[in-house]
C-alpha cells in the first residue's frame, strides 16, 4: 500500500468515525429533548390521553366548532410527537379523576361541564362571567381582584394552565385552554405548541396558570398572543370577598 493510498484510507476512516459520532450525539440530544417533552406533557411512549371538547349547540352528536377543531389538530400533533395516543371525547362523557391520563380540556365553562368542574376544583381564584345577557362584563374573567373584559375581535383573553391537583409529579397533568371565544382556545394551543420547551424549563413538571391576551383576532386570527401574567398563585387561592370596585382591563 502506497503512502497516498494509506492517507486516503485513514482520511475515509476519520470521516466515517466523525459521522458516526455526530449521528450518535444528535440521537442522544434528540432523545433527551423527547424525554423532557414527554415528562412535561405526561405522555410517555404509547400512553393514552384525552382531548375533551364541548358539543356545539348542545346537539346529540359530537360536533366541534371550527376553531376548536384547529385547537385539537395543534394538540394532536404534540401528542403524536411524544409517541402517545389521543381520544376525542365530549365534555359530558368523561368520568375519570386526576392523574390517570393526560387530559387536554378545551372550551369555556359556560358550555363545557368538564372545564367548569376543573376551574371550580383547581382554580378557585378564577371566575368567568357566563351570563348570556349582553353587557361590558359578558365573558369577563375575574382573577383575584383583577377583571379582564373582552372586546370581541380586538382584545380577548384565555387561560392556559397545566395542573396536577396536588398529585405526585409523575401523575398525568390536566391542561386547560379556557378562552373567552373559541379562537382564543386555538391561540392558547398554538402558544403551547410554540413555547412548551421554554415553559418546561421555567416550570418543570409543576402546576402553572398563565393569562394570555389575543390581539386583534379579526385581522390576525390566533397568531398574535401576548403573555399578560403568570396568575398561578392568584388563580389557586379563593377569590377575595367583594370590597367595592375592582380593577378592570380593557383595550385602549
Amino acid at each position: 500500500m502506497t503512502e497516498d493510498v494509506r492517507h486516503l484510507v485513514l482520511g475515509l476512516l476519520a470521516v466515517v468515525v466523525s459521522a458516526a459520532l455526530g449521528w450518535l450525539l444528535r440521537t442522544q440530544v434528540w432523545k433527551r429533548k423527547l424525554r423532557r417533552k414527554q415528562a412535561f406533557f405526561g405522555l410517555p411512549a404509547n400512553s393514552e390521553s384525552l382531548l375533551v371538547v364541548n358539543r356545539e349547540a348542545a346537539g346529540p352528536e359530537l360536533t366541534v366548532t371550527r376553531h376548536d377543531v384547529f385547537s385539537l389538530l395543534e394538540l394532536a400533533a404534540l401528542i403524536k410527537d411524544c409517541g402517545a395516543h389521543s381520544q376525542v371525547v365530549a365534555h359530558d362523557a368523561v368520568q375519570q379523576g386526576f392523574g390517570e391520563r393526560t387530559e387536554f380540556c378545551v372550551g369555556n365553562p359556560a358550555v363545557h361541564r368538564r372545564m367548569a368542574a376543573h376551574m371550580h376544583s383547581l382554580l378557585p381564584g378564577v371566575r368567568v362571567n357566563t351570563e348570556p345577557e349582553p353587557g361590558p362584563d359578558r365573558g369577563a374573567f375575574q382573577i383575584g381582584s383583577e377583571r379582564y373584559r373582552m372586546e370581541g375581535g380586538r382584545t380577548e383573553y384565555v387561560i392556559l394552565a397545566r395542573l396536577t391537583a396536588g398529585q405526585p409529579q409523575e401523575a398525568r397533568p390536566v391542561f386547560l385552554f379556557c378562552g373567552q371565544r373559541a379562537i382564543t382556545n386555538q391561540a392558547a394551543s398554538r402558544y403551547l405548541a410554540r413555547h412548551h420547551e421554554r415553559l418546561a424549563r421555567k416550570h418543570g413538571n409543576n402546576s402553572f396558570a398563565l393569562l394570555l391576551k389575543v390581539v386583534n383576532s379579526q385581522a390576525y386570527g390566533p397568531d398574535v398572543v401576548e403573555l399578560v401574567a403568570d396568575v398561578t398563585r392568584a388563580a389557586q387561592e379563593p377569590l377575595p370577598a367583594p370590597t367595592g370596585a375592582r380593577n378592570s382591563h380593557r383595550a385602549k
